[in-house]
C-alpha cells in the first residue's frame, strides 16, 4: 500500500525542487551526532521548520526512524501502526521497514496494524522529508497514537525498546508535537517551559502529569511519553533543548501563538 503525501501544499512545498531547496535552508550547519530519540513540532514549514531543521541538523539520523505523531483526527487504532508499504513525499517514496514493524506489533499488544488513522493525519508526514534529506534510502515505521491511560503509554515505550535494543543497528525515535496553542506568546512559553523542564529531566510521568494539571495544550505529550520512557530503557542519560520558538516570531503577532521546541535525547 502507498500512502501519499496529504500535506504537501500546505505545510510545505508540492514541487520537489522547492521543497528540496527549502529543507536545505532550514537545516543549519552542525556535527550530527548519535542519539536514541529526538522531539521535533509538526506545523508548516514557514512557522516551525527552523526549529525542526535545526533539531534534525544535531542528530546522526540511521536507516530506520520510528516515528510517534498525534492522532489529531481520532480515526483508527488507539496506537496504530502502518506496517507494510511505502509513503510519498515529492522527494519520493520511502518504504516502509516492515520488519521491524511487525516486531514492534508483535511486542506490543496495545498496538495494530492500521492504516485508517495515518490517511489525513500530518502530524508524521511532516518529519519525513527533514529525514529523507539527512538519511537517504531510510526506512521508517509510523505510529499514530490516540488517548490511552498512562500505564498503557509507558507499557508500550517498554515494548518499543525491547524491539530496538535487539536491533543490531537501533532506530532513531521521533515524537512529533507542537506545544502550547493559540495563547499569548508570554503565557505559552510559561507553560512550554514547564513541560520541557519534564522532557530535558527525561521524566515521561512527570510530563504526562504537568501538562494535564496546567492544561498545557501540547498535542504530542503522548508520543513524546512513550518517547521518553523507551529511551529511559535504553539507556538515554541527557537531553538538550536544541530550539524553541512560536508562530508569533514568524507572524510578528504574539497575542495567539503556537510553541514549537526540538529535544535530543542521547
Amino acid at each position: 500500500m502507498l500512502r501519499t503525501a496529504v500535506v504537501a501544499g500546505q505545510f510545505y512545498s508540492a514541487n520537489k525542487e522547492r521543497l528540496l531547496s527549502d529543507v536545505e535552508t532550514l537545516m543549519v550547519s552542525a556535527t550530527p551526532e548519535p542519539s536514541i530519540a529526538v522531539m521535533s513540532p509538526h506545523a508548516g514549514y514557514i512557522y516551525s521548520g527552523a526549529v525542526a531543521g535545526k533539531t534534525f541538523s544535531h542528530v546522526k539520523i540511521p536507516k530506520e526512524v520510528i516515528i510517534l505523531g498525534p492522532n489529531h483526527h481520532g480515526r483508527g487504532h488507539a496506537a496504530a501502526v502502518y506496517a507494510h508499504g511505502a509513503w510519498e513525499t515529492p522527494l519520493g517514496r520511502v518504504e516502509i521497514a516492515s520488519p521491524l514493524a511487525e516486531r514492534l506489533l508483535a511486542e506490543c499488544s496495545m498496538a495494530a496494524d492500521d492504516f485508517t488513522a495515518h490517511i489525513d493525519e500530518h502530524s508524521l508526514e511532516v518529519q519525513v522529508p527533514f529525514l529523507q534529506y539527512a538519511s537517504p534510502g531510510l526506512q521508517i515505521v509510523p505510529l499514530c497514537l490516540g488517548r490511552m491511560p498512562l500505564d498503557t503509554l509507558l507499557a508500550l515505550g517498554d515494548g518499543l525498546a525491547r524491539v530496538i535494543s535487539s536491533c543490531e543497528k537501533p532506530p532513531l525515535i521521533v515524537a512529533s508535537t507542537d506545544m502550547t496553542h493559540y495563547e499569548a506568546g508570554e503565557v505559552a512559553r510559561k507553560k512550554d517551559s514547564l513541560a520541557l523542564d519534564r522532557v530535558l529531566a527525561l521524566d515521561p510521568e512527570g510530563l504526562y502529569e504537568v501538562v494535564y494539571e496546567n492544561k498545557i495544550s501540547m498535542c504530542g505529550v503522548l508520543p513524546t511519553v512513550v518517547m521518553l520512557r523507551a529511551a529511559l530503557a535504553l539507556g538515554a542519560m541527557q537531553a538538550e533543548l536544541v530550539a524553541y520558538s512560536n508562530s508569533g516570531d514568524v507572524t510578528g503577532d504574539q497575542s495567539s501563538v503556537v510553541g514549537y521546541a526540538g529535544v535530543r535525547v542521547f
